[in-house]
């Protein structure tokens, strides 16, 4: 699962931020910013046209993403070790 696909309310765990090409500096910078291996991601709200962007919860950090830059956080589901 992609974090644009993850429900309002509902939680997961971040598994892993694709790279869409070498040195992507999207995927670099959603590293920085936490959304690492193991991180437990909240989606919070989404925009009401086209549902962009989302807003997202981790820790006590809230983020506020393009639903291409969600599609780029693979996801497991809260308590699912991989």
């Amino acid at each position: 699962m992609r974090l644009s696909e993850l429900v309002p309310g509902n939680t997961a765990v971040v598994h892993e931020v694709e790279n869409m090409g070498n040195a992507d500096p999207i995927a670099r910078r959603l590293r920085d910013l936490g959304f690492v291996r193991g991180e437990t991601i909240k989606l919070v709200a989404q925009g009401p046209v086209g549902g962009d962007p989302i807003l997202v919860q981790i820790g006590f950090t809230r983020f506020a993403l393009r639903r291409s830059e969600a599609a780029r956080v693979r996801l497991q589901p809260a308590g699912e070790t991989a």
